[in-house]
């Protein structure tokens, strides 16, 4: 090739790059500017640059936590785990009690609910507590770190990986977007099997004596799978009415759901069904 050619080949692929620069700059602004002017103050909402940065840190936490554990003995954090669980209980039982109470003063619809935008008391208290929702999710990614400085690293499973890194996201999605409406099903579902969920690990946490009482950790996760199948119905349901909720919200939610109740079925099949049969 000449060097005109070359150069008139570099200049293109600096243009396309240009361009497409340009382009990604266009989509931010838009991210930006066309959310709920509500949230657009309040913590990790307004851009998704800084919730960006905490997945990508918690990326590299997964990746290289157990790399420095390895020659490390488990660290005991039996007080902090207590600590940390019980408070995701009071947590978890705040923001159920915060979405129950919201959606029934608000007389919400399970058919169709929209977002309300006003700033009244009811549609401010629906959206402070989907904030709460959405904050506890960046708390428990500390559940992840635990697992790391325990060396329980057999709990660092896709599932697990998963679940946690993209919860953050669709509810900041959420936040920013929709605070309220449609959404307020998945959070005041979510915040009653976390209230189970937590209190099983702190019981967990308090020693081995307990264990004799724990025998129903394999019905946390059918409780699990079956909020779940509630998403996924109710979401269904109001993706097909006549519904002023954001069709393209319905759709990531619908499709997350899937992928839910495939992976926790697998978790399940291989935890409580396989090892059953492989026993008998």
């Amino acid at each position: 090739m000449s060097i005109h050619g070359s150069l008139s080949l570099l200049i293109t692929q600096v243009s396309v790059s240009l361009s497409t620069w340009q382009r990604l700059q266009i989509f931010h602004q838009w991210v930006l500017e066309n959310g709920d002017k509500r949230t657009d103050g309040w913590l990790l909402v307004y851009s998704p640059l800084p919730v960006g940065g905490i997945f990508l840190f918690y990326l590299v936490i997964v990746w290289l936590g157990p790399k420095l554990m390895s020659h490390r003995e488990p660290v005991n954090i039996k007080a902090l785990l207590i600590i940390y669980n019980f408070s995701m209980v009071c947590l978890s039982a705040y923001m159920f009690y915060e979405f129950t109470a919201s959606s029934w003063l608000g007389n919400y619809s399970l058919v169709c609910q929209p977002v309300d935008y006003s700033e009244t008391p009811s549609a401010m208290r629906m959206a402070r507590v989907c904030w709460w929702f959405y904050f506890s999710k960046v708390i428990e990614l500390t559940d992840t770190v635990f697992f790391i400085l325990r060396k329980k690293n057999n709990q660092l499973t896709f599932l697990h990986v998963y679940h946690h890194g993209t919860m953050i996201f669709n509810w900041w999605a959420g936040v920013k977007y929709v605070a309220g409406g449609q959404s307020f099903l998945i959070g005041l579902i979510n915040s009653f099997v976390h209230v189970v969920m937590y209190m099983y690990y702190g019981l967990a946490a308090l020693g081995p004596q307990m264990h004799k009482y724990l025998w129903w950790k394999h019905y946390l996760t059918l409780l699990q799978l079956l909020q779940f199948f509630i998403v996924t119905i109710h979401t269904a349901v109001n993706l097909y009415a006549d519904c002023d909720f954001p069709d393209s919200m319905n759709i990531i939610v619908l499709g997350y759901a899937f992928s839910l109740i495939a992976l926790f079925s697998n978790f399940y099949y291989q935890n409580y069904i396989s090892k059953k049969t492989k026993m008998a």
